[in-house]
């Protein structure tokens, strides 16, 4: 069992096993972690959600954790995400749910209502904005923008990035989960080849930027659970984006649902100017930016997480 996490349990959904994590009653919030993460990831906010007066379910997703992994590659497309949640639902008689989703977890949750309008009550986006489609394939995109070592590139050839990452596990944590070591501000500045995200060759570096995140006992369930797992499973999503946006294409992008989006101010992937504009795809919506605050925002910034998130949830849902 994880510390300072509800005693997990199993639903069969979309064909796989899902490990989940659940506390309090009310309206039903499903929290969806990103890479490369867990449902552990919201131990800050499961109970503080619970304490308000809802219903916190945390999975870990497909691919990670306690949760199957499919071998095949297409098994992790966002039509299969998304049977994942919507039969996590089925599974335990809920109507609609509010959907809130971190990094990849955010991809997720802001196309579920496109895809299952009536299963959605609200969508919360942590640092992820809803993104529209992009006019051509995204890794091709990214390839002729940002290179063939930009790290979502270099997850395309498969078993590489996997078999990097799990070689000492201990050290990608180290380097995953720090705070931000420059301000946005001041990576806004740097020279273009600084800024590609080069993540193997971030890992290849003697000594990594930025204060340590977690203590060594939060940093454990990570290590411990990839060190079992591998990285494979999180890094097929990726895997997924050239097929994902090919079967998006003709969808209606329209939010019809609450939205509530979190940035943070210091997240270099995914800044807050990316939610520029997002009101024309999500029209009921509420913006708000956490100051000095990297990536890992439910994690670093958990109290200011939590009062946004709840204080929108008893606005809305109460």
């Amino acid at each position: 069992m994880l510390p300072n996490m509800p005693e997990p349990h199993f639903v069969e959904t979309n064909g796989i096993r899902m490990g989940v994590y659940e506390q309090g009653t009310g309206m039903p919030v499903v929290l969806c972690h990103g890479f490369p993460e867990l449902a552990y990831s919201w131990r800050h906010q499961i109970p503080a959600i619970a304490a308000a007066g809802f219903r916190a379910i945390a999975p870990d997703q497909r691919g990670y954790g306690l949760t199957d992994r499919p071998a095949p590659v297409e098994a992790y497309d966002m039509a299969s995400l998304h049977g994942d949640l919507i039969g996590l639902l089925d599974a335990k008689g809920i109507d609609k749910a509010v959907f809130v989703g971190h990094d990849w977890g955010g991809l997720v949750v802001w196309q579920l209502p496109l895809f299952h309008p009536d299963r959605v009550a609200g969508v919360i986006g942590v640092n992820t904005p809803f993104l529209p489609r992009a006019p051509m394939d995204p890794i091709e995109l990214m390839r002729m923008t940002m290179g063939e070592d930009m790290y979502i590139v270099f997850f395309q050839k498969y078993g590489v990035a996997d078999e990097l990452l799990a070689r000492d596990v201990r050290r990608t944590f180290d380097l995953f989960m720090r705070k931000s070591a420059v301000t946005f501000e001041q990576f806004e500045k740097l020279p273009a080849e600084a800024k590609r995200f080069e993540l193997m060759k971030a890992l290849e570096a003697p000594v990594f930027p930025g204060e340590p995140l977690l203590s060594d006992a939060d940093l454990a369930p990570f290590v411990e659970t990839f060190t079992r797992t591998g990285f494979t499973g999180g890094i097929n999503w990726y895997r997924n984006f050239t097929r994902n946006w090919h079967a998006s294409e003709g969808v209606v992008e329209k939010v019809n649902v609450p939205g509530l989006m979190i940035s943070a101010e210091d997240d270099v992937v995914l800044p807050p100017r990316l939610a520029d504009g997002m009101e024309t795809f999500v029209p009921d919506l509420e913006k708000h930016i956490i100051p000095a605050c990297g990536h890992w925002t439910q994690q670093e910034k958990p109290a200011e997480t939590n009062r946004l998130i709840i204080d929108w949830l008893q606005r809305r849902f109460g």
